[in-house]
């Protein structure tokens, strides 16, 4: 007869995505998950497979909680200039939380294993080009709307956020402060007036 099992798996998932996150693939032991999930290694091993399906899994719903949450703002958005500066607020505010300092999960793992790992990489480049997409549509519309410069294409700019972004989430990883997010940002936001 098989067991039932006495966990939610959904919230299971998310403390791993907060544990790799904090401390990377490498960096997380069999035992860090056991300890830090709150289940039996049999539980770990049969609901998720081994380490790095559950690390796959737990990248994945990183991208499906965070890179969704933005993309929806976007393609909601009717203000653009708005939405790109809530954006960056978002960014930037999340950013000087010390719980946040660990930079984002996405950037970490295209770092520390997309160089390596074919699966990993396609993860990240999934999510580089679903948020890119979302950033190119909010632009045109930006610069139809007379919003945004037309000195750049939307998907240059695009990519330039993107780029931003990612910038910002690394430069939380060594501490920076708030007046190197605001100056950052000012600049960026200035590349589409």
């Amino acid at each position: 007869m098989a067991r039932t099992k006495v966990f939610d798996e959904e919230v299971v998932l998310n403390k791993a995505v907060n544990l790799f996150w904090e401390k990377g693939y490498n960096g997380t032991s069999a035992q860090d998950l056991v300890d830090e999930l709150g289940i039996s290694r049999s539980s770990l091993y049969d609901t998720y497979g081994d380490k790095f399906q559950l690390f796959k899994n737990a990248l994945l719903q990183y991208r499906k909680q965070f890179a969704g949450a933005m993309i929806e703002m976007i393609d909601k958005s009717d203000d653009f200039g708005k939405t790109l500066k809530d954006i960056f607020q978002y960014v930037v505010t999340e950013s000087l939380q010390e719980k946040f300092s660990k930079g984002c999960f996405m950037v970490n793992s295209s770092v520390e294993l997309a160089p390596h790992n074919l699966e990993i990489a396609e993860v990240v480049n999934a999510n580089m080009q679903d948020v890119e997409d979302a950033l190119f549509r909010l632009i045109k519309k930006g610069q139809e709307a007379g919003q945004f410069s037309n000195d750049h294409t939307p998907r240059s700019l695009a990519r330039f956020i993107f780029n931003t972004i990612s910038g910002l989430r690394v430069a939380s990883k060594s501490g920076a402060d708030k007046k190197v997010f605001d100056d950052i940002v000012k600049v960026t936001l200035s590349a589409l007036k």
